[in-house]
């Protein structure tokens, strides 16, 4: 593994961050416009045009880039999970789930319009994913866009990110509170299957071996996961852009009730490390997906 592509270069990834942003935000656009939403227009836009770190996407198009997958192919891919990913946000924050007022810095859709639009813009974008996916803009086989398509569809359903979140809601109305490999099992599924996702979009374009991104994809979905144990308890809502502080006012079992603060912090520069390793095959290739799994430990927000 190169040891200068390994440690973190914040200069470098915040440029690499805001240019990614900028490119997909400008696609995101132009993929909806082409639609047609009636009275969800607004609602929509105002949840996945919001202030997100846009992370998944950045998995997507980096782990194309390991095998010269062009932007203009894997930014379906980015719009797809994206939107996904919103979808469960949106949903996550209803009153009859995690109840938060605040995401990315602004009201939730439930807060600013009701909780029938909150629902609907989720369902809406959930089956926008798989538009995105299916569309004859995405130059890319058949075959490859059905193995995208049912991946997707089985880490974000019931075999996955869905799966997760029954299992925090479960978890939170038990007077028992969780171990620490349950907790790992459930932040697995609950975060780390849209995750391992984003990062096999490269390889599954390029029809090379998942496994080393699939393994870094475990490690850094972990590691964030851990990440927002410890700012929950050490951050500001102003500065997550959502309620902090949760997991304590609901006694919540997290890496960080079971491990205490350093510990954990000590755990999630492991995980990175092994991350790190994980890839550290494709040498410079790999550069990106570097500074991604370093920033994890590294964010503030």
């Amino acid at each position: 593994m190169n040891k200068a592509y390994s440690e973190f270069d914040e200069t470098y990834f915040k440029k690499m961050l805001k240019n990614n942003a900028l490119y997909f935000d400008q696609k995101i656009r132009k993929f909806l416009k082409q639609k047609n939403f009636g009275v969800l227009t607004k609602p929509i836009e105002y949840s996945i045009l919001g202030q997100g770190k846009r992370l998944r996407p950045l998995l997507c198009m980096e782990t194309s880039k390991v095998f010269n997958v062009p932007n203009d192919v894997s930014i379906f891919c980015a719009i797809a999970i994206e939107c996904i990913h919103t979808y469960s946000l949106v949903h996550d924050d209803l009153p009859s789930m995690d109840d938060d007022d605040l995401r990315r810095g602004q009201p939730t859709i439930h807060k600013k319009w009701n909780e029938a639009t909150a629902i609907l813009v989720g369902d809406a974008l959930q089956s926008l994913s798989f538009e995105a996916l299916s569309t004859c803009e995405f130059k890319v086989s058949d075959q490859v866009k059905n193995k995208l398509i049912w991946g997707l569809a089985r880490k974000s359903g019931a075999s996955g990110m869905v799966l997760g979140q029954a299992l925090d809601i479960e978890a939170e109305s038990s007077k028992k509170q969780l171990e620490l490999d349950e907790i790992s099992k459930l932040q697995e599924y609950k975060t780390g299957k849209l995750i391992s996702w984003s990062c096999e979009v490269g390889p599954i374009i390029a029809g090379e071996n998942t496994g080393p991104f699939v393994l870094y994809a475990s490690k850094i979905g972990l590691a964030f996961q851990i990440i927002d144990d410890i700012l929950d308890v050490t951050s500001s809502s102003k500065t997550l852009g959502k309620k902090a502080g949760k997991d304590i006012d609901k006694n919540k079992a997290t890496f960080v009730s079971k491990l205490g603060l350093d510990n954990s912090k000590k755990k999630a520069f492991e995980l990175v490390s092994e991350a790190c390793e994980a890839i550290s095959g494709f040498k410079d290739r790999s550069r990106n997906l570097y500074q991604i799994a370093n920033f994890i430990v590294s964010r503030r927000f």
